[in-house]
């Protein structure tokens, strides 16, 4: 009975992913922490006038999007667990 309570004052994982503030969150960080990796991944590649494939330029930026979007959710969850206690 307990779990149905809290399932149904829980928001959705939409409402948490993007809700709050978390994608703008999400995205500082990955300007930053994509920007960072991509110099030390990829650094010598473009220092050399080369380019290297774009998709792992974008999963660079992508990861920390997608981990600083997690963190936010778990992060959220756990607030609305201790606020419910």
């Amino acid at each position: 009975m307990a779990s149905q309570i809290e399932n149904q004052d829980t928001p959705s994982f939409p409402n948490l992913a993007f809700g709050g503030g978390t994608p703008h969150k999400a995205l500082l960080t990955a300007i930053v922490v994509g920007t960072v990796l991509t110099s030390i991944n990829h650094g010598d590649t473009v220092l050399r006038g080369d380019w290297p494939p774009v998709w792992k330029i974008l999963l660079t930026y992508c990861v920390p999007y997608c981990v600083t979007t997690w963190g936010a959710i778990t992060g959220k969850r756990a607030l609305l667990r201790r606020n419910a206690a």
